[in-house]
């Protein structure tokens, strides 16, 4: 695991201590080890975390006139590295950055597909002069872009293009209008003027001063086979989920497992323990005395395969404001996620053990886990009584008390019922949200020319029944732009590699031709990941309530974190940004502290977005 970075120059050569700079600003993603390339035409920088093949390794890798800076793992590097000694080529490591690399001298980018793993990578190709850049199918790992007149940068993170100065750091109006709407930012837009991201599965390649081809390798078919026999099916995911675990504890350092306590982790760990042939170590985060807290299923699983043990509690006695400082640096962009804040504590903890850790990520938005599923269905029974009604059962809605639970009733009521009265990709989208399309036109001066539902909906081919559109939707947007884009961030801030088995693309295509009554069926949701999972895990795993990983926004926000709220999202830090309304977020936060509203989610995304453009420097939007 690694972080990149690097840029074109073509009329001039520039600074030798831009590239230093632009790489050390991503050490904390490889500490053991930095290096740079240079040469007329471009630079390359890396920075290694040593997973496999401890002693060699070494970037950025040369081989056949060519040059890689590499960032992930290929777990199927070995079968590749076969295959290639077999047409001739030598190999001076047992590293997967050289099989990558070797493989591209071989295929060019035909190689691509035959990559299986996560993956952000650069190639440079001195012969003919040209730049390739490619990142993983499920965007598991991040590439950012800049272009400049004839010259392109890029990057793992934001970072490395703030430390150049070529790169301005200016608020995206519609960045942020889809970042209001949603919590995060779908690709290829950012928060950042300019740059933009690599979507995944594609590859972009740089010949003399343009991008010539920007092409994708891979595209997630979703094309259910409502023929498919169900226990053929079972069967099937059985024998994948046990491959893709295997391949994912492969590894020269010490290995470990993110245990929630819920089925998904709980089904990597059932097939880690199975694999490893030796005990394992797991790690979690409670909440002691909340109704929320998952201490009793973590260690009753914990317990189960016998692993070592570890915990961390969170509360609000934990010094919050520090760590939501640190989160503002790592984070790149601000996430309006709260679960950065548990996943923060979670890898730090984690890193004092071991190297890398495997977790549960994407079985939710594969096999149908939300209650936003749910919702789905009852909202398409409610839009077919009159809307009128609707909305009278939305105004008594807003009669009731206002809960400090991080979840509560009525805030589910309001959110459904306002949901009810939106098309349905709108609706999906709000329910994981916060402003909707109203609201965010009182709160910005100017809104992106396509309203975020539509802009998600143009980029997702349509399929029926809508719960699998939704799935789609969650697989092609909300996976890679919040959950993995949290899950990255945090791990890597603390120099954690972090692996989700359920995201190998053999399991994603494989979920994809699954018919809708295989994973959702009713208020039954991961049908077909439950039932597999039946004979294995604990029942109490099977059937306990889903819990969302985050903290008590709406609580905490009126309590130990409002000082920091009302310090940072003040007048003058919104005035700052140019795109807002200061009265609206005013009485946001007014009726937030009144009890009057939740507005917990909405305001942590404005303490992240403030506090993003302080620490950052980042100027009005245009």
């Amino acid at each position: 695991m690694c972080g990149i970075a690097g840029f074109t120059h073509r009329r001039s050569r520039p600074d030798p201590d831009l590239i230093q700079r632009a790489t050390q600003s991503i050490v904390h993603r490889g500490p053991d080890q930095q290096g740079v390339y240079e040469s007329d035409t471009v630079s390359l920088g890396a920075v290694r975390l040593r997973i496999i093949d401890l002693a060699g390794g070494k970037q950025p890798m040369h081989a056949g006139g060519c040059v890689i800076v590499f960032n992930g793992e290929v777990y199927n590097h070995a079968e590749i590295r076969e295959e290639l000694i077999a047409k001739g080529h030598q190999f001076d490591s047992k590293c997967d950055t050289e099989a990558v690399l070797r493989a591209f001298l071989e295929w060019d980018t035909a190689s691509f597909q035959k990559l299986r793993g996560m993956f952000a990578f650069a190639i440079w190709d001195e012969s003919r002069q040209r730049l390739v850049l490619c990142r993983d199918r499920m965007g598991i790992k991040p590439l950012y872009l800049y272009e400049s007149g004839e010259d392109l940068y890029f990057g793992s993170e934001l970072k490395t293009l703030f430390a150049l100065p070529a790169v301005e750091r200016r608020l995206d109006s519609e960045g942020l209008s889809h970042y209001l709407s949603l919590n995060w930012v779908p690709a290829p837009f950012t928060l950042a003027e300019g740059i933009r991201k690599l979507n995944p599965g594609e590859w972009l390649e740089w010949v003399d001063g343009r991008i010539t081809h920007r092409k994708r390798y891979w595209t997630l078919q979703f094309e259910p086979d409502d023929h498919m026999r169900y226990e053929a099916a079972r069967e099937e995911l059985d024998a994948l989920l046990r491959a893709s675990v295997r391949e994912h504890l492969v590894s020269d350092v010490p290995l470990g497992i993110w245990a929630s306590g819920g089925i998904d982790s709980s089904t990597v760990l059932h097939y880690a323990s199975e694999a490893a042939g030796r005990k394992l170590q797991t790690f979690s985060v409670s909440f002691k005395g909340r109704k929320f807290d998952e201490s009793p299923y973590f260690r009753e699983i914990a317990e189960r395969y016998n692993t070592d043990h570890h915990e961390f509690d969170l509360n609000p006695e934990q010094d919050l404001a520090d760590a939501i400082e640190q989160l503002t640096h790592y984070s790149d962009e601000p996430s309006a996620d709260a679960g950065a804040l548990p996943v923060w504590f979670l890898s730090k903890m984690t890193r004092r053990h071991v190297t890398v850790s495997l977790s549960g990520e994407g079985a939710d938005e594969l096999f149908g886990g939300y209650e936003t599923y749910k919702a789905d269905n009852y909202a398409a029974v409610a839009r077919l009584f009159p809307s009128l009604l609707r909305r009278a059962g939305l105004a008594v809605a807003q009669m009731l008390p206002v809960s400090d639970e991080k979840i509560g009733f009525e805030y589910k009521a309001k959110r459904f019922l306002a949901g009810s009265l939106q098309d349905p990709v709108a609706a999906h989208l709000y329910w994981n949200g916060t402003f909707a399309q109203a609201e965010k036109e009182r709160l910005m001066k100017r809104v992106a020319t396509v309203p975020t539902g539509d802009y998600v909906d143009s980029r997702t081919p349509y399929t029926r029944p809508f719960a699998n559109r939704a799935m789609w939707i969650d697989q092609l947007h909300y996976l890679p732009d919040d959950i993995l884009y949290k899950c990255d961030r945090m791990s890597m801030a603390h120099s954690l590699e972090v692996r989700p088995p359920f995201l190998d693309h053999r399991i994603v295509e494989f979920a994809a031709r699954l018919p809708q009554r295989f994973k959702v069926r009713g208020a039954k949701l991961k049908f077909i990941l439950k039932d597999l999972m039946r004979d294995k895990l604990p029942q109490t795993i099977l059937t306990r309530p889903k819990q969302g990983f985050d903290i008590p926004t709406h609580h905490w926000l009126r309590t130990s974190l409002k000082p920091l709220l009302l310090d940072t999202v003040n007048r003058e830090s919104v005035e700052a940004t140019g795109l807002l309304h200061w009265p609206e977020v005013e009485r946001v936060i007014t009726a937030h502290m009144d009890r009057r509203a939740n507005y917990g989610y909405h305001l942590w995304g404005l303490l992240m977005l403030c506090s993003w453009m302080k620490r950052w420097g980042v100027h009005a939007g245009r």
